[in-house]
């Protein structure tokens, strides 16, 4: 094999690992079945999965958390080296400038592919777009602010499919406020994972600002927020199955919190983080029971 071929294989295989595959699977598979179980037809009677608009959503979608992705790992490369220092990619198997190029690149066409669906769509990636570089770049180094930013998206993502289409809006919008505070868990769980690393290089994270204890304190309140939530809208839904799902859901989600409450090693946060994409990914399947 020779020295352009392998390098060509490495920087494929570098693009394909920055992207984070598994998570744009489960990004374009919550949006899928948002828009079949949840909204079904568009706003003429026609099947939404019949509509090209729908995977031009998802598409987009899909091209700017990739591009998402890409950025975060060009500015946290030194945090990287320390935290995990065999998956470093940035400077590795990628050039710095190959990192920008191609992150501009998805961000204008996640960007034009949205306008091709609807000028709101459009709108709602560059802002999508601007936040996710505005995160890499300074929010994430804050304490709460930039694990907001990255739920807050996440759960957009959800809500964006009953917003352009106008169906089910309420519906939608519980599995949006379930994607945002999972979300949001998880990303304070990483931060206390990364927390070396973070403190290393000058960041001001939750697990940073207030200790190891104090940022365990906050999880449970945002959990308590998360269950008072989805209780208020899924009473104001008043659907049996839903009733029966999150309350099957909520034992998982039990399980869940006391492991939070007993970890105290890195290893732990780790597994916790795997745990929170398979509970969000559990929380997408009950759409097939409504």
């Amino acid at each position: 094999m020779s020295a352009t071929t392998k390098a060509k294989r490495l920087s494929f295989w570098s693009l394909l690992k920055i992207s984070r595959p598994l998570n744009l699977v489960i990004v374009a598979f919550a949006q899928l079945m948002t828009a079949f179980f949840l909204v079904e037809t568009t706003r003429k009677g026609l099947p939404v999965l019949q509509d090209i608009n729908l995977y031009l959503i998802i598409l987009s979608t899909v091209i700017l958390t990739a591009a998402g992705y890409m950025i975060n790992d060009y500015y946290d490369v030194k945090i990287d080296y320390v935290n995990k220092p065999d998956e470093v990619i940035i400077g590795k198997g990628m050039k710095r400038r190959v990192a920008i190029f191609l992150h501009t690149i998805l961000n204008i066409s996640g960007v034009g592919i949205g306008l091709i669906v609807s000028p709101r769509i459009a709108v709602i990636n560059f802002i999508a777009s601007f936040l996710l570089w505005l995160y890499s770049n300074s929010l994430k180094r804050l304490p709460f602010i930039g694990n907001f930013t990255v739920a807050l998206l996440t759960g957009t993502a959800i809500w964006m499919i009953g917003y352009y289409y106008q169906k089910s809006e309420l519906l939608v919008l519980t599995y949006a406020i379930f994607a945002f505070f999972i979300n949001l868990i998880r990303e304070i769980i990483k931060d206390i994972e990364d927390r070396q690393g973070d403190r290393k290089h000058g960041c001001r994270t939750l697990p940073i600002v207030f200790g190891f204890r104090n940022t365990k304190r906050i999880i449970f309140m945002i959990a308590f927020c998360f269950i008072s939530a989805i209780l208020v809208v899924t009473f104001k839904i008043n659907n049996t199955q839903l009733y029966f799902y999150f309350g099957g859901l909520s034992i998982l989600f039990f399980i869940f919190m006391y492991k939070i409450y007993m970890a105290d090693r890195k290893a732990h946060f780790t597994q916790l983080s795997i745990l929170s994409k398979m509970l969000m990914f559990t929380g997408i399947l009950s759409m097939a029971f409504l």
